[in-house]
């Protein structure tokens, strides 16, 4: 299990880029080792802060082997960082991995926080007919992370699980949790120190108040 692309972007101006007008979708992959602080990559930009800006979403990964799906899909190269992943792994099931589970890479301690869900910038990036939909639909949305200890990363490092919680739900299925799924809203809901953003995307799921 090992990082093959580490990938950082700049904040550019897109009239396709929402109602911002900016965005850092577009990632170049970087050969030297990056330093990574409380939110993120160094040298990594988040255009839309209100829905990526949180620490929760300090790092996104995707693997390589979903990528090669995508592919297949959709009959066209897909290079490492098309998805504006920070982080693409190898050898990784990065959707089966469970909310607040931990991941030493170099010397950094990530933990995963939830699935990436798919925006008008994404659909517009990708220039795919119907893309939210069949990204929703394929269930393979990588994973957010948070930063629970600085350090440095680079391409080769080893992704070692050091933490999985002993009650969680996976990455795919806390995508199926923010499309609707009650049940495993709740059980996300339950998990301590689970994301504030579940939080909203509870009251959506269950009705404010719900349980």
């Amino acid at each position: 299990m090992r990082v093959i692309s580490v990938n950082i972007g700049r904040s550019v101006k897109a009239e396709w880029a929402g109602k911002a007008g900016w965005t850092a979708i577009g990632k170049t992959p970087v050969s030297h080792r990056v330093a990574v602080h409380d939110n993120g990559l160094t040298g990594d930009e988040r255009a839309d802060k209100e829905g990526h800006g949180a620490p929760s979403h300090a790092v996104y990964s995707y693997a390589r082997e979903d990528y090669d799906w995508w592919e297949g899909q959709l009959g066209r190269e897909l290079p490492d960082g098309r998805f504006g992943e920070n982080l693409t792994t190898s050898g990784l099931d990065v959707n089966g991995a469970l909310l607040g589970e931990r991941w030493r890479v170099g010397t950094t301690l990530l933990e995963v926080t939830g699935p990436r869900v798919p925006c008008v910038v994404f659909r517009n990036w990708m220039d795919e007919p119907g893309w939210i939909k069949r990204f929703t639909q394929a269930g393979r949305p990588g994973a957010y992370l948070r930063v629970v200890e600085l350090g440095e990363l680079g391409v080769g490092d080893e992704v070692e699980i050091v933490a999985r919680p002993a009650e969680s739900v996976t990455v795919a299925e806390s995508f199926q949790a923010y499309h609707g799924d009650r049940e495993l809203m709740r059980r996300i809901v339950a998990l301590p120190g689970h994301a504030a953003s579940w939080d909203k995307a509870a009251a959506r799921v269950l009705g404010v108040g719900a349980s």
